[in-house]
This record gives C-alpha cells, structure tokens and sequence, in this order.
C-alpha cells in the first residue's frame, strides 16, 4: 500500500500554529483543492472553543477558532476524492450522541469520505472553562466511553450506554455511517492512547514522535489489538508532524526556528509532549526535500502509514500554500 498524506488545514490553528489573524474563511476551500489536486489523500481539522491562556497573553486579539466538522461540510462539496479527518475532535467537549448524528451525516454527505479522530485535547483549562462544575472529572475516561459509545451509535438499530459520565438511552442514530466501520483513530501521546487504539480503533494518530518511539508504540498497539481479538496489523499508523521544506537544509530549519509553531511546541512540553526528550528537529520533517523524503523513508521502516495532518510551517497562507505545493511535487512522487 501506498504511503498516504494529509494536510492540516485552517480550522483551530491560529494563535498556535500560525499567527493571529491567519486564515480568512476564503483561504480554506482553496487550500484544500490544491490538496486534492496535488495528490493528497486527506486534510484534517482540530478542535478548540476557546482561546488559551498562554495564546490570550501573546496576542492582541482573539484568534478565529472554525468548527471542524462544519468547515468539513463546506469542504465534501467542492471535492471528490479527498479524505476529511478530524485530527482531533476533543470528546470530552462534544455531546456523544449528537456528535455521532453530526459525523454519520458527513460521511453520507461526502460519500464515505470522514476519518473521525478523537482524543482528551492537550488544554484542560478548555474543558473547565466549558464545564465549570467538573473540575474533578477525569478526561480519560470519557474518551474511553465515548469511543465505545459512538460505536453502538453508528452501528446498532437502537444504542444504550450507560457510562460514568456517557449515559443515553434508546437512541435510533439514522442514517448511519456511508462506511462501515467508520474509521475512528485514537488521538495523542499518552500511554492509554495506544490501549484505545489497540482496543477499538481503525488508526493511533500520535504527535511529533521519534522512529524508535513509533516503532516501541506500535508494539504496544498489536499487544492490545491481540488481547481484544483484533488484528493490529490494520490499524493505520497516523503520526503527526511539523513540515519545514525549503530548497536548503539552512533555509528549513531558519523558517521552523522562527515559527509560531515552534513556539506550539514549547507550550506542549508540559502536557502532550511532557515525554518527549531530544530536540523537536529529530521529530519533525524539516529540510530539503530530499531530506525529507530520506527521514520519511526511516518513519516507513519503522512502521509508519499516514503522515496524517501534516502543519507546514508558515506565517501567512500563501507561503504555506507555497509549501503545501512544493511537497507535493517534490516529495508525494516518491512514494506512489
């Protein structure tokens, strides 16, 4: 099978990712056409309801937060092939039964097109700032939850859960799916990550990992795919990366120093990065395009499917169009 490629689009990156402002709502079709046009088999989108702290105290003025699942819809009708993934949709701020209701729609819609990854969401003043009264409540458990319970919901006639914090009774969720299963990855870093995506899911879609720390996750993944029945070989190895390409090595690693998404990554060494040791160059794509092709033939042998999301590093749209551009007829060739 074929390497595939997705892009990380417009949807919550501002303020993080990228400058505020960055995207306007008529960058984001062109965007993704180009994806599609270029070869790339998804985009994928992230989910935020509300700015963070550490972004509040850097910038002026709020950054554009666009709804993932919504911005998607727009997206299923101008394209025909393109995949849309979620990359992540936090679960513990979605209600699971309209989520479900939302996702099942999408997929008919875009003729089976939705990778719905889901995961805890690296900021848990987020979720308090939704959820004030739950300041004791324990995010891990409601992925678990809701992974099971989306499920039931996209596949049983009439779904009942009864969970910790999941709780719906006799719901008829129609129309289901276009796929079937629908492809639900387990999004993040954390040990109980690789447990979810062994245990339930169609892909582990983690971040800025090493080869080595890819290929010891995977071991982990087959091991819990085994002791639930499953085949772990057909789970997707989705890693996240940041991609710096330049015509030099120089060039490259000048534009990821200086980048708001370097400046990401710092503010995740405490949370989904908090694992991690050795420098973000060893973890990320960055360089020419033929040392990207070589540190992405290493990710390969190390059991690597999908670059999924792929953030390439920019300051405005068009330079990261740019990028987005010369990836893909410069690196994508080498690996159909």
């Amino acid at each position: 099978m074929p390497l595939k490629f997705g892009v990380h689009i417009p949807t919550c990156i501002e303020g993080m990712m990228y400058p505020v402002p960055f995207a306007r709502p008529s960058d984001i079709l062109p965007t993704a056409v180009l994806c599609e046009r270029l070869g790339y088999d998804s985009v994928w989108g992230n989910d935020h309801m509300t700015t963070q702290r550490y972004v509040q105290r850097e910038f002026p003025q709020p950054p554009n937060f666009y709804e993932p699942l919504i911005t998607f819809s727009y997206i299923a009708a101008r394209t025909t092939k393109l995949r849309m993934a979620t990359g992540i949709i936090v679960l513990p701020m979605r209600g699971i039964p309209v989520l479900a209701k939302q996702v099942a729609t999408l997929d008919q819609l875009s003729g089976g097109r939705v990778i719905l990854g889901v995961g805890t969401g690296a900021y848990r003043e987020e979720y308090e700032a939704l959820f004030p009264d739950a300041k004791n409540v324990h995010r891990g458990t409601i992925v678990d939850e809701g992974m099971r319970a989306l499920r039931l919901l996209f596949t049983e006639r009439r779904a009942t859960f009864r969970g910790t914090y999941v709780h719906f009774e006799e719901i008829e969720c129609f129309p289901k799916p276009a796929q079937n299963p629908l492809p639900l990855y387990a999004g993040g870093n954390h040990p109980e990550v690789r447990r979810r995506a062994g245990e339930y899911a169609e892909g582990w879609m983690p971040a800025v990992l090493s080869p080595e720390e890819i290929k010891r996750g995977i071991e982990d993944i087959h091991r819990y795919a085994a002791k639930a029945g499953r085949d772990g070989s057909k789970i997707d190895v989705a890693p996240q990366f940041a991609v710096s390409i330049g015509r030099t090595h120089e060039e490259a690693g000048k534009r990821f120093h200086a980048s708001q998404l370097y400046k990401h990554l710092e503010s995740l060494k405490n949370a989904t990065l908090r694992e991690q040791t050795g420098g973000f160059e060893q973890r990320n794509l960055i360089g020419s395009p033929e040392e990207i092709c070589e540190r992405i033939r290493i990710y390969v042998e190390a059991g690597v499917t999908t670059l999924s999301g792929m953030l390439f590093v920019a300051s405005s749209v068009p330079e990261m169009q740019e990028a987005i551009e010369l990836f893909g007829r410069e690196v994508i060739p080498n690996f159909t």
